[in-house]
């Protein structure tokens, strides 16, 4: 026995316990739901540490399952058993207790972790509560599972090549064969390679090459042929990864390769591989595929959604232009909202609890606009429960001038520019940056009094210099809003605010300065425009100034 790596499995497997054994701690001192009172209700937490004790201990599934596994079993066979059968030779018992600790401690050691990250998934919902923790997972357990298929099949290997040898020696005059070194115990992985025949004491019996140990020698091995290299190897990595990839290997093709003897436990053993196997394909393999598939789920939405799109464009035969504005815009709205509208997912909650989510993803962006820079808490509850995100393409218009604005819009991201036509031939132009909003005329229309039910129309024509993102509130929300905190629309701070970031407003204030200081120009130094001689300069002049007296100025519920 290496008793290095020994004391490295005893260390590794000790720690594992202390874990273990921490959980059983805490076990005692973790509420539990009543059983009695789940009949109504959501159940009663179980204070009481007596109670809690007593229906721990009282559980089979619970503290002694979680002292099963916690028992040393493994450390007290390394150290106290093994030796003495080495000493007496008895290879074929070492092999079957190795063999039913293998099945007996690991396996349900393996079944208790997975229980105890289940249980924390339903505390903190982040093991397996990911797709790809979940891949990764499923993964690791399809390798224990060959881990598992491939050491019992090195452990019957051995005890394979034990039989042989002692068949040969008994058949032998003359023979006697010690399968044993002289020390129980050598620390071989701890020494070099040359000091390790005199250290651990080799055999007295020299043999150029067992029969037993050769794939094509007289003595039918089965399915264990090839693990007689692994055997008469002295390699650690060796032994450990080769029974991996032949459990790996095995698992995967359902036994396939598999031709065992008449030996009635490999037969057993064969049968057992391929129906692991097959479970294995159907649950582990399964579910790795389901979260592949979560994970294609939307790209395959997206794609068939695109597919649709272009076959309706082509039947409408839609020219190409609208086509690439179209794909502008589904790309975009894919990147910014995944395919999935926010609002719809969330609609059938509880209204305290959606309340709370819409809270969450829109008041930041809320109080961005300077507009609700100083409104009440429930003002803004009330609000955010309302709006809803809008994502807009490049060159596309918001709203045109004249056609009446069904909601305020509030930039989050991009840039939107505002023309307004001043007179015939002139326009006058500006920049909404995030944080701006446009549809203020809605403002005014909900705080006149008396009320006109007619929609305003729009002052100006917006449209996005980029892609853009904002989100709006509708008309009829905007009303709602005003008419049930009118207190705090009426505030005379909040209306001069509106109409400092009003693009309205900015407009008709910059034309009207423009205005002032070409009067004062020409009062003063003469006029700004140099006099041309020809007719369409002077025609030019004239029209500017028409365009400045027809900046008619906005009107909103200050007046």
């Amino acid at each position: 026995m290496d008793g290095g790596l020994a004391a490295m499995v005893t260390v590794a497997r000790t720690c594992v316990d202390a874990v273990h054994l921490l959980h059983v701690w805490l076990q005692f001192r973790l509420a539990y739901v009543s059983r009695e009172s789940l009949v109504v209700g959501c159940g009663k937490l179980v204070w009481d540490a007596r109670d809690i004790a007593s229906h721990y201990l009282r559980s089979l599934k619970g503290f002694w399952f979680d002292a099963f596994v916690i028992l040393p079993v493994p450390q007290v066979v390394f150290w106290l058993i093994v030796p003495k059968l080495l000493r007496e030779e008895k290879i074929k018992i070492i092999m079957t207790i190795m063999l039913l600790i293998f099945l007996f401690q690991f396996l349900p050691k393996v079944y208790h972790s997975i229980c105890m990250m289940r249980r924390m998934q339903k505390v903190t919902g982040y093991i397996f509560g990911t797709i790809w923790w979940g891949f990764g997972l499923n993964l690791i357990a399809y390798f224990i599972a060959s881990h598992v298929a491939g050491g019992c099949w090195y452990v019957l290997a051995i005890q394979r090549v034990a039989s042989c040898l002692r068949q040969q020696c008994e058949r032998t005059n003359g023979c006697n064969l010690s399968v044993s070194c002289s020390e129980e115990i050598c620390y071989q992985s701890l020494l070099p390679a040359s000091a390790i025949a005199d250290s651990c004491g080799g055999n007295s019996t020299v043999v150029r090459k067992p029969l037993c140990l050769d794939v094509q020698g007289p003595f039918k091995y089965g399915i264990y042929q090839w693990a007689l290299p692994v055997i008469s190897s002295n390699s650690l990595a060796v032994k450990i990864l080769y029974p991996i990839f032949w459990g790996l290997m095995t698992l995967s093709t359902f036994g396939n390769d598999l031709e065992p003897t008449s030996n009635w436990l490999e037969v057993i053993f064969s049968i057992c591989i391929v129906l692991s196997g097959l479970l294995l394909f159907t649950l582990l393999i399964g579910n790795i595929q389901v979260f592949l598939h979560a994970v294609m789920a939307k790209k395959r939405k997206m794609q068939l959604r695109c597919r649709d799109m272009e076959w309706w464009m082509r039947r409408r035969q839609l020219p190409s232009r609208l086509r690439q504005r179209v794909r502008h815009f589904e790309r975009q709205r894919w990147a910014a909202m995944g395919g999935e509208d926010e609002m719809e997912m969330i609609k059938d909650l509880p209204e305290g609890l959606r309340r709370d989510i819409k809270r969450h993803l829109c008041l930041d962006l809320i109080r961005k606009v300077p507009l609700f820079h100083n409104m009440d808490d429930l003002i803004l509850d009330n609000i955010c429960d309302r709006v809803k995100p809008l994502v807009f393409s490049k060159d596309e218009k918001i709203i045109r001038e004249g056609d009446p604005v069904p909601r305020m819009v509030f930039v989050v991201r991009g840039r939107i520019k505002r023309n307004q036509s001043l007179s015939k031939g002139m326009v006058a132009s500006s920049i909404l940056d995030p944080g701006g909003f446009l549809g203020d005329e809605l403002l005014s229309w909900c705080l006149r009094r008396p009320f006109i039910d007619r929609l305003p129309a729009s002052s100006a024509t917006f449209v996005c210099l980029e892609s853009a993102e904002a989100f709006g509130l509708d008309a009829n929300n905007l009303r709602y809003i005003t008419d049930h905190f009118r207190y705090k629309f009426a505030n005379e701070r909040l209306k001069r605010t509106a109409r400092y970031y009003s693009s309205n407003w900015r407009t008709w204030a910059a034309v009207n300065i423009q205005f002032a200081w070409r009067r004062y120009r020409q009062r003063t130094k003469g006029p700004v425009i140099p006099v041309r001689d020809t007719n369409g300069g002077t025609e030019r002049r004239l029209l500017q100034y028409a365009a400045l007296f027809m900046s008619l100025r906005p009107h909103d519920h200050l007046e």
